[in-house]
């Protein structure tokens, strides 16, 4: 198994300061990927959570696999979080995350309305991992492009407080991972949907993995993207399958160039609806 980490010095320093603003904040919205809901979630930011309401965020869920989807929807559920499944991407309208954003936060905002608040503020800081979709949220949140958005991991390096038109403000964090994968399958998932840079691991082990994944779940999505029949895929293992496909593709032996272009039609839904983390 491959050993795949990264931690940069400026995730250290976002999760202190996080730590550090803990007090201000009323609810906790944590974005992961619907891809992998499991694997997604930083303990470190559940340290963080305390007592205080948690929201879990599936975005990206037009990527995701519905069926489990609504399968972690309910398992979180049943944990004492507000969840909810988000395409940020393509859904400009934000009042469904408002209103429950308002639920998670209802004792609060009681609290403040009998001191004699009549438009209660609500403090949010918006967490996740690399490359989970927050700026794009937080973009339509507030209703302008104030949250610099990428299609790579990395792109927020500072904390904002930002302000939105339903009396919400929203604490910006950059992306955070944690200092060590106990179980590599996470870094593995990680690498696949882009939540790592793509220059701290080889893109073939981490197509061998996706690979082993889609024939043990997603057979026909695989058969279709190979080009060949499912019968015919079930006769190789994943390593002579990665060197059909390159060759399939017009990459020769080139397999770890076309290892990269699979991730990358992986992680843009090219290949199918697929989740990684199985319930």
């Amino acid at each position: 198994m491959v050993n795949i980490q990264w931690y940069p010095g400026h995730m250290n320093k976002a999760r202190n300061q996080l730590e550090d603003k803990m007090g201000l904040i009323d609810v906790i919205v944590e974005v992961l990927d619907a891809r992998i809901p499991q694997s997604s979630r930083n303990p470190m930011i559940e340290e963080l959570v305390g007592d205080k309401p948690h929201l879990i965020i599936l975005n990206k869920a037009d990527l995701a696999d519905p069926i489990m989807t609504k399968r972690w929807q309910k398992e979180f559920t049943s944990q004492g979080k507000f969840v909810m499944a988000l395409d940020s991407l393509h859904n400009t309208n934000m009042q469904v995350l408002v209103r429950m954003i308002k639920k998670a936060a209802a004792a609060k905002i009681k609290k403040l309305t009998a001191k004699g608040a009549s438009q209660p503020v609500i403090r949010i800081a918006l967490a996740g991992i690399p490359n989970c979709g927050k700026s794009t949220i937080i973009n339509r949140l507030v209703g302008r492009n104030v949250a610099q958005v990428g299609n790579k991991p990395g792109v927020t390096k500072g904390q904002n407080w930002l302000k939105t038109t339903d009396n919400i403000q929203i604490l910006d964090t950059p992306g955070i991972l944690w200092p060590k994968f106990e179980d590599q399958t996470v870094g593995l998932k990680l690498a696949a949907l882009g939540a790592i840079k793509d220059s701290v691991f080889s893109a073939d082990d981490v197509a061998l993995f996706v690979l082993a994944k889609l024939r043990m779940h997603y057979l026909k999505d695989l058969s279709k993207f190979a080009r060949t029949t499912k019968e015919e895929i079930t006769k190789i293992n994943d390593t002579d399958l990665l060197l059909a496909l390159s060759e399939e593709y017009g990459m020769r032996d080139d397999y770890d160039r076309f290892a990269t272009y699979m991730l990358q039609r992986l992680r843009k839904g090219k290949i199918g609806r697929i989740t990684l983390d199985r319930l």
